[in-house]
């Protein structure tokens, strides 16, 4: 079984990702023992929504379009309203979730983060949460969705909101250390 501090682990996001649903995970894995990289649209630095208003800067180590999959162990998918909604617009993000996701490494998801799940058409037949209110997309993409703190099924890791960050990040420490899910499906 592998183990967290020989993983990498990829975030994806742009302008606009939920402060914490960024920050958490990336410092959590980075003190866990993992490298863990960030990627923008531009590989530029970009800018968190923190509650209300914009937020803080996180650094990107690359641009999405750059990121091999065979790099990685996991991906994860912030939320917030923006991030999701604009990086499902863009063919490089959701081929990429759609190629960690067929490569049978993890895919973690957390808020409106699914939204990319839904996108890369990788829900159908899945159990998966995420924020209430993208819980009819889910379900019209043929997911299954449930009101837990976090939702594991083959490593498709997805959690509703800011206060299941410790559950979500343990999730995906355990997933790591699981090892791939070989007998997942492909996404169509």
């Amino acid at each position: 079984m592998p183990k967290i501090t020989d993983s990498k682990i990829l975030i994806i996001a742009t302008d606009g990702f939920e402060k914490t649903e960024l920050t958490v995970p990336r410092d959590k894995l980075r003190e866990a023992g993992a490298t863990v990289d960030i990627a923008s649209l531009d590989g530029a630095p970009i800018r968190s929504w923190d509650e209300t208003d914009w937020g803080e800067m996180a650094q990107a180590e690359l641009k999405i379009s750059d990121a091999n999959v065979d790099d990685y162990d996991a991906i994860i998918l912030p939320g917030g309203q923006i991030n999701p909604d604009v990086l499902r617009t863009k063919p490089e993000a959701v081929d990429l979730v759609r190629d960690f996701y067929n490569a049978k490494k993890i895919v973690a998801a957390i808020c409106h983060g699914p939204w990319m799940l839904v996108e890369a058409g990788v829900v159908k037949d899945r159990k998966l949460t995420s924020y209430p209110s993208i819980r009819t997309d889910i379900l019209n993409a043929g997911g299954h969705w449930e009101d837990k703190e976090v939702v594991n099924d083959q490593a498709l890791i997805t959690s509703r909101n800011p206060g299941d960050l410790d559950a979500f990040v343990n999730k995906i420490i355990e997933e790591v250390e699981e090892g791939r899910h070989t007998q997942r499906s492909k996404a169509a």
